[in-house]
């Protein structure tokens, strides 16, 4: 639980990255395989099982084949219940579980997803850079948290539209709809409308700007 006085509210923002700098990503990123055993309308029961630090995944790997070949560095274990995100602000309630427990439930059930995590400080605010594997391959999406509304924010240039509304880019839609059976129309429908970021919350500036 937050002690910054909104309880389990989070607030976060996330980014479509299509050029991530080779030297923002970490040698030993966090490796996070988790499973949703609900996703419905915005609300989400999740188990994540994590590596303090790994190898980045092989994209091809699956997620039940990261969790076997990660099984022995796994040292985190949570049970996380979401509601609906509404502009950058879910509720979000995390408790630890047992490592071994978690291993085996997200082995035994739900819809899966594995992912590296990268972090890293860009002026302000910390950032973690999710390099999806498996089915949600080739996708890396960028995400800023912060104990308050992120307002005011910094966008560092690799990140070129912002998804932080977008159903379709919650890691509980993609356990059910990958995103490599429709990146490639996104693609397409982002050149079509062109970048996207949230109104209302600030001036929302990119890093390369003047």
């Amino acid at each position: 639980m937050s002690d910054t006085g909104y309880g389990d509210f989070e607030f976060e923002r996330r980014f479509w990255v299509r050029d991530l700098p080779v030297d923002l990503l970490d040698e030993a990123p966090a490796t996070i395989v988790q499973s949703y055993y609900l996703a419905n309308e915005g609300y989400a029961l999740r188990v994540r099982v994590q590596t303090p630090g790994a190898p980045a995944l092989d994209p091809a790997l699956t997620p039940l084949e990261a969790l076997e070949e990660y099984e022995d560095r796994f040292d985190f274990c949570a049970v996380t219940v979401k509601g609906p995100m509404n502009s950058g602000t879910r509720y979000e309630a995390e408790r630890e579980l047992d490592v071994a427990v978690g291993i085996q439930l997200v082995r035994r059930g739900g819809q899966r997803i594995a992912k590296s995590r990268h972090s890293v400080w860009l002026g302000d605010d910390g950032w973690v850079v999710d390099v999806f594997a498996g089915g949600n391959a080739p996708l890396v999406v960028a995400e800023v948290e912060r104990g308050g509304p992120v307002t005011d924010l910094v966008v560092p240039s690799f990140c070129v539209t912002e998804v932080t509304d977008d159903p379709r880019f919650a890691n509980d839609a993609l356990a059910r709809a990958p995103y490599g059976t429709w990146g490639d129309a996104y693609v397409a429908e982002l050149e079509r409308t062109g970048p996207r970021f949230l109104s209302g919350l600030g001036r929302t500036r990119r890093a390369d700007e003047d």
